[in-house]
């Protein structure tokens, strides 16, 4: 029987520990594109001998699992992906977003099952390097999202149970069932942007060095010693936990939006609370981390009523690629040698790559005066939204072709708001929850 790629399946499960594999339940990736559970390099080095082969001997060095993996944005698989390479932060309680790049790691085991066969192979330990979120509006096919992945190892076994790392087992948790939606088309998807703000949306007064963080879905407040500001009570209930505010509340779906989230914010803490953009959605606040200064604080927001802004018009294709220069850790598990024993966390850099027929002059101006896109947003409607904030356009190009229609190619790159801390780190943000 020839085996067939249609017959591959895979499920993924958050590991408690680097490299643990799955024992309490597994979640469908999706639509599988591209998926390679096996690449295993055994990193050989020749060792060359006078008078004989190049390779007389043979030096075995770490064992190196990569794992390329492209799935459809089918389900939640690819937002789980996604969230790995942006990092995964605890806003509260169990509630998991991407809030924003992180500097620390965390990783899924992977497991692959043959549905003609019965045979499974399991990754662990397996941290997204490269993801690379992608619509092509010509062809009409599913959105994808590309990763490069690392793995600490790969095994694999007829019946699915494993004893690699710490003599964990699969212990027969079942293997979840496709989902049932139809991956997300580009049309799915709406990208926007805005190229003003109300540089004083929102002015909080506060205690001097007490700070304010702002991501796609929570804002967050911090006293001076980085502990969550208890004095933003749970009351009223935009505010889920003390210090917590859920800004995609239903109380802020219409009418003076910032005005609620005003009034609000002074209910919850009795601090003086000012706006200057009554309509502006709160979603619209730029992402970053803003300290109290001479005891307030003024946080910018793009002046939008709905979360849709400018829309990028006869869109041909979309390319948000997450690079993280992330650093393998070499060394030994269960007395074999691996590349990927441990992660570390590198620089990661954010780019939205852009074609599209073009219409004006507006972005090539922009291009050329060097104007930075307060907020980019790519809204995928009920599954989330993801901000991009302080975009620059780094490259613009319109080349012209005889008989064909002219197309705009741009790059654009990103960094956070505000004037505090590791505010960079909200280049990025999305609003769905992970596992």
């Amino acid at each position: 029987m020839v085996r067939i790629a249609q017959d591959i399946q895979a499920g993924f499960e958050v590991e408690t520990t680097y490299g643990d594999p799955p024992d309490t339940a597994l979640y469908h990736l999706g639509l599988l594109d591209t998926f390679d559970p096996r690449m295993v390099n055994m990193n050989i080095t020749p060792i060359p001998s006078i008078g004989q082969s190049t390779d007389a001997h043979h030096a075995g060095g770490p064992l190196d699992v990569t794992l390329p993996l492209k799935v459809a944005l089918q389900g939640t698989g690819w937002q789980e992906l996604l969230g790995n390479a942006i990092g995964k932060t605890d806003v509260y309680s169990a509630v998991d977003t991407p809030h924003c790049l992180t500097t620390s790691t965390y990783s899924h085991s992977i497991l692959a099952k043959d549905t003609s066969t019965g045979q499974h192979t399991l990754c662990t330990g397996v941290v997204v390097n490269e993801a690379t979120l992608e619509a092509d509006y010509t062809t009409g096919g599913f959105m994808t999202l590309d990763c490069a992945c690392t793995a600490l190892y790969s095994e694999d076994d007829d019946d699915g149970d494993f004893t690699f790392n710490q003599n964990d087992t699969y212990n027969g948790v079942a293997f979840p069932s496709a989902p049932a939606t139809d991956p997300l088309l580009p049309t799915d998807m709406t990208l926007s942007y805005s190229t003003s703000t109300v540089a004083n949306a929102l002015v909080i007064t506060d205690t001097l060095g007490n700070y304010v963080e702002i991501g796609e879905r929570y804002m967050r407040f911090y006293d001076e010693t980085d502990t969550l500001d208890t004095g933003y009570t749970t009351t009223p209930d935009p505010t889920p936990v003390a210090g917590i505010v859920d800004l995609d509340h239903s109380d802020y779906d219409s009418g003076n939006r910032m005005t609620t989230l005003q009034v609000d914010l002074h209910a919850n803490s009795g601090n003086t609370v000012a706006e200057n953009s009554a309509t502006t959605d709160p979603q619209n606040l730029l992402k970053g981390i803003y300290k109290m200064t001479a005891s307030t604080v003024n946080i910018p927001a793009v002046a939008s009523t709905t979360q849709t802004l400018t829309a990028f018009s006869n869109l041909k294709t979309v390319s948000l690629k997450i690079a993280n220069n992330n650093t393998p850790i070499p060394g030994k598990t269960d007395s074999i040698w691996l590349q990927n024993n441990g992660i570390g966390r590198g620089k990661a850099d954010i780019t939205l790559d852009l074609t599209m027929t073009a219409e004006d002059e507006t972005l090539y101006d922009l291009y050329r005066a060097g104007t930075t896109l307060p907020l980019v947003r790519l809204d995928f409607g009920t599954n989330g939204s993801i901000a991009l904030t302080n975009g620059t356009i780094t490259s613009f190009s319109r080349p012209l072709s005889g008989g064909g229609e002219v197309v705009d190619s741009l790059s654009i790159k990103f960094r956070g708001n505000g004037d505090y801390k590791n505010y960079s780190a909200f280049a990025i943000s999305a609003d769905f929850t992970l596992q």
